[in-house]
């Protein structure tokens, strides 16, 4: 199991409930459903940020 540093773990359950809320837009602007896009963009923001957050498998 990968190991996220606690900042990409607070960007995901953000994301998680932005996206509960109805509020989570995808980048194309559409709204997100599914837990995995959700988990994705909260990975992918912490990565912009910095955070340590582990390579994607192939």
């Amino acid at each position: 199991m990968a190991k996220y540093s606690k900042k990409a773990g607070e960007k995901v359950e953000k994301a998680m409930h932005e996206m509960k809320e109805g509020k989570l837009k995808s980048g194309s602007g559409k709204k997100v459903t599914s837990k995995e896009q959700a988990v994705a963009i909260g990975l992918s923001e912490a990565k912009k940020e910095g955070a340590k957050v582990p390579k994607k498998k192939s």
